[in-house]
């Protein structure tokens, strides 16, 4: 069996990356892949600008302490000041160009209005003070965003700095996921002895929303070789990639993974994770294919560790990866032969398990707020730092 890593760069090897490109509204943008490089074309700010209200002076100008300034203009956000008179003050507002031969801002808090056409310091600002200089963000010229970045929503609001409408993005991955198993219902169907209702395809479909992909529905197929047959061969064709859950360990009715190497092959068969031993990929002709467990909490956790890196590369975007943070745990755990996903919550000291170990219990998920890595062969004490994934970063 690979490791939780190697099954990772296996994956990303083999990732097929989507070409076609379309432009975008900016609107529409978010969780989109960039498929160009943005260069400036306007610095940002696009002049020296007033970071608060106030009024802006020459610092060389100031006859002293508590003295009053004639006050000969008044800029406001949007406007252009004229050339400031010397030993006068110009009443400013934050993002208001500073007029030439201001040099300082004084915040209004420090001053006092004896009258409309006058100012009174009661203390004055280092020279330089309270001046967001032009390019201070952004320099005309330089790269601000490279293919392959994934539009959240602040680097939607840099492109829009740029005045940019629409931006160029790579076409949406197209994902296909057939849910496996006779015990299945669709919510909405009346339940019945032996049956369950199908939280799997819910989970997964919003996950991969969330990252941005095309979902495609295949609906249910039971546990028959040649219906499971068809309903690959036909998400093959509609589809970038193939995802199944259940079906692919080794149970008498696990047709999916013998289905699919007639189809195609099985590369990779079992990775050294817990939960979700029993993950699959290969390819369903030239279409490549991720097979899911079927116990929901596995499903979960391949998908957010293995599968995520593996569709994030076919969309186009830029390697990254997991984002861990160093926390303290409030729990033992024994060391496994397997790289364990534990789920846990913050807590006022550290981070705290679930109590139930078990790979069904989805209601763990609701109650985590993310996960803890434990390597190989480690154990656990309270009080150690350990690896946590939040899903905040994950999603």
């Amino acid at each position: 069996m690979l490791t939780v890593k190697q099954a990772i760069e296996r994956l990303s090897d083999a990732a097929s990356v989507v070409t076609a490109v379309e432009s975008v509204k900016l609107t529409d943008s978010f969780e989109r892949i960039l498929a160009q490089d943005i260069i400036a074309t306007t610095s940002v700010p696009p002049a020296d600008n007033s970071a608060m209200d106030g009024y802006a002076l020459c610092r060389g100008d100031w006859p002293g302490k508590d003295s009053v300034i004639p006050v000969s203009q008044r800029i406001t956000a949007g406007a252009v000041g004229k050339a400031l008179e010397q030993g006068t003050a110009a009443r400013i507002f934050t993002g208001a160009p500073i007029p030439q031969g201001a040099d300082t801002v004084v915040m209004q808090e420090n001053t006092r209005q004896p009258d409309q056409n006058s100012v009174q310091i009661l203390k004055l600002s280092e020279q330089g003070a309270n001046i967001r200089p032009k390019g201070q963000d952004i320099t005309s010229g330089e790269l601000i965003l490279g293919s392959g970045s994934r539009l959240r929503a602040q680097e939607v609001g840099l492109i829009a700095s740029q005045g940019h409408a629409n931006v160029e993005c790579y076409r949406k991955l197209k994902v296909a996921l057939l849910s496996t198993g006779d015990e299945l219902l669709l919510p909405g169907e009346t339940s019945a002895p032996g049956k369950i209702y199908n939280s799997n395809r819910f989970t997964i479909a919003g996950l991969l929303q969330a990252w941005g992909f095309e979902f495609i529905d295949l609906g249910i197929a039971r546990d028959d070789p040649d219906v499971i047959r068809q309903a690959l061969q036909q998400g093959s064709e509609q589809a970038d990639v193939v995802v199944t859950s259940g079906g692919v360990s080794v149970g008498e009715e696990d047709h999916v993974r013998d289905v699919v190497a007639s189809l195609g092959s099985i590369d990779l068969w079992k990775v050294l994770i817990k939960p979700g031993k029993p993950f699959a990929f290969g390819r369903i002709g030239e279409t490549p294919f991720l097979g899911l467990p079927g116990n929901p909490v596995s499903v979960f956790v391949t998908l957010m560790v293995i599968a995520r890196p593996f569709l994030m590369a076919c969309q186009g975007a830029l390697p990254g990866d997991l984002r861990c943070i160093r926390m303290p745990a409030a729990f033992d755990q024994s060391a496994s032969q397997r790289e364990v996903y534990l789920r846990v919550r913050q807590s006022g000291q550290g981070l705290e398990l679930f109590p139930v170990d078990s790979s069904g219990v989805l209601n763990s998920l609701c109650w985590a707020d993310g996960l803890v890595r434990q390597q190989i062969d480690h154990s656990i004490r309270s009080g150690d730092l350990v690896e946590y994934l939040p899903f905040s970063l994950l999603t």
